[in-house]
């Protein structure tokens, strides 16, 4: 019998927009063979599964269960597609704990810590991986631009301290040019900021996931942005050149795959994770950015490239992501 699975997307954020793209490539890569799989929007108006007939059912909350044809349907696992709250951040995963549904992603406390970006390069940074200098200021804080001039060397980046798809990022140049502008533009995105001196150096990043206990990491993306810096735009709006493989020396390659690996281990990672770095030539080493723990699987996402670098089909891919949410 095909076990049944949910795949979520929609969210309460504004990269909901980016998991209905998402969306379309994983619900045309899952194996019909294997599962069978129900779509539910989880939005701020309510959660729903809509019928072939186009009508919306709503989740029993109590089990995450559906009523289809008066026939009750419980799921086996989720395939969580949901950018940003409270599919990345790790609410949607403390409530699948508590029900005991097996999910695709990263754990609660793993979702939770690396959707906070300041406390992920922390542990980082603790761990002995490289990360950016940066100041970590709160919505309520008293901002004091002199002080942030003092403790930072320009430029740097001002983007939200959680969340993805550099929604509300900018980069500031000099001290005396629109700080207050990039602050105001972040904290529209978030209660929290990160700034974040600039590194200079090549753009990499490397998906990872585990299959039966080995850790395997996919080829590595060179993002070369058309912009002052890979934003929303040379995200989702074909404003980059993104090769992949990239074009690096395998020495540099392999340190982008140790750090990766390392991190992953370190924060307890589990299912597919996209690790950004900045490879600095001057140092020799890769400065880790970001861990997204809910990659984009759009036509113009990244890891759906590596995928297929590596020789894999997306079927296979998303197969064995979620077999692995069962082990």
């Amino acid at each position: 019998m095909k076990k049944k699975i949910a795949l979520v997307t929609g969210g309460y954020s504004s990269e909901a927009e980016i998991s209905y793209q998402s969306l379309i490539t994983i619900d045309n890569n899952i194996d019909r063979h294997k599962y069978d799989v129900y779509v539910i929007d989880i939005t701020s108006e309510g959660w729903f599964y809509k019928t072939d007939e186009g009508e919306d059912v709503s989740i029993d909350k109590n089990d995450f269960s559906i009523i289809v044809n008066k026939e009750k349907i419980n799921f086996d696992g989720v395939f969580i597609g949901i950018h940003g709250t409270p599919g990345e951040d790790g609410k949607l995963q403390g409530y699948f704990d508590c029900i005991g549904l097996p999910y695709t992603s990263c754990d609660v406390a793993t979702s939770a810590l690396t959707f906070n970006k300041r406390y992920t390069v922390a542990v980082a940074a603790f761990a002995g991986i490289h990360v950016a200098k940066s100041l970590h200021i709160f919505r309520n804080d008293v901002i004091n631009e002199e002080d942030i001039f003092k403790q930072l060397k320009f430029p740097v980046f001002v983007k939200p301290n959680n969340g993805g798809s550099s929604i509300g990022m900018s980069k500031v140049k000099q001290p005396s040019e629109e700080i207050g502008v990039a602050l105001q533009k972040a904290f529209k995105e978030d209660d929290q900021v990160l700034i974040e001196e600039f590194i200079e150096g090549r753009e990499l990043t490397i998906g990872v996931f585990k299959s039966h206990d080995e850790i395997i990491t996919l080829p590595i993306t060179e993002i070369i942005s058309k912009k002052e810096f890979f934003d929303f735009d040379a995200k989702y709006k074909g404003l980059s050149e993104e090769i992949t493989p990239a074009n690096i020396d395998e020495s540099i390659a392999e340190k982008i795959r140790t750090a990766a690996t390392k991190i992953y281990i370190v924060l307890n990672c589990r299912g597919i994770v996209r690790i950004d770095f900045i490879y600095n030539q001057e140092k020799g080493e890769p400065y880790m950015l970001e861990v997204n723990t809910v990659p984009g699987q759009s036509a113009a996402s990244l890891v759906p490239q590596q995928v297929k670098a590596n020789g894999w089909t997306l079927q296979q891919f998303y197969t064995t992501l979620i077999e692995e949410c069962w082990q």
